[in-house]
């Protein structure tokens, strides 16, 4: 068995801590905002500008013009303020953000992070991650661990471009959850999905972990 998208949404959810300010990135991240943990009062900020994003919304509450950096309709919570796309990116630059959920192609066993772009394909813009990695406190990556072909995503070393270099803090995959207290130390074993044992993780791993 491994965890679902949403499961590995709301581990990453239960990271979250009373009054962070939170950015969250496009894909499996944005679930994180439907599995808030009750008693969790957070913010969540988005680079295109809006502070205070709510979970998506059912049909009937569907705004086009409300939208989050993914371009997914979202809603709104009591409070939500929209800045321009430089105070956003100011928050964020200035370190005001707590906790960034990101996605990614591959995470190395040093905390380094590819999730820009693969070489020779058509790629749109790295959007804010490099931004975010460089300026948030913390940084947790949420991604399957292999890729389509079968190949393990938490690396030895990234081979793809780099978006940042040592940022990451935890990792959660569809299989365990891997977390180190400080940059520079080694990731270790934190969490197993239920059904998955360690061997079958070191079986899956390229990184080197304890």
């Amino acid at each position: 068995m491994s965890w679902t998208r949403n499961e590995m949404a709301a581990r990453a959810a239960a990271e979250l801590e009373d009054g962070f300010y939170v950015n969250l990135g496009i894909g499996i991240p944005t679930l994180v905002s439907n599995n808030v943990p009750e008693g969790i009062s957070v913010t969540f900020q988005s680079e295109n500008g809006m502070l205070g994003l709510g979970p998506y919304p059912m049909a009937a509450e569907v705004d086009p013009d409300v939208i989050n950096a993914g371009k997914e309709t979202i809603t709104e919570r009591p409070g939500t303020s929209y800045v321009s796309s430089a105070d956003s990116f100011g928050m964020i630059r200035g370190g005001h953000i707590d906790l960034s959920v990101l996605g990614a192609m591959e995470v190395s066993e040093e905390g380094d992070i590819a999730n820009w772009m693969v070489p020779g394909q058509i790629v749109k813009g790295m959007g804010g991650a490099m931004d975010l990695v460089a300026g948030v406190r913390r940084v947790i990556v949420v991604m399957d661990h292999l890729t389509r072909d079968g190949q393990p995503k938490f690396r030895r070393r990234c081979a793809l471009p780099l978006t940042g270099v040592n940022v990451v803090d935890i990792v959660i995959t569809n299989l365990a959850v891997f977390r180190r207290e400080s940059r520079g130390e080694r990731f270790r074993l934190d969490d197993l999905a239920p059904g998955v044992t360690r061997a079958d993780v070191q079986r899956q791993t390229e990184a080197g972990f304890f």
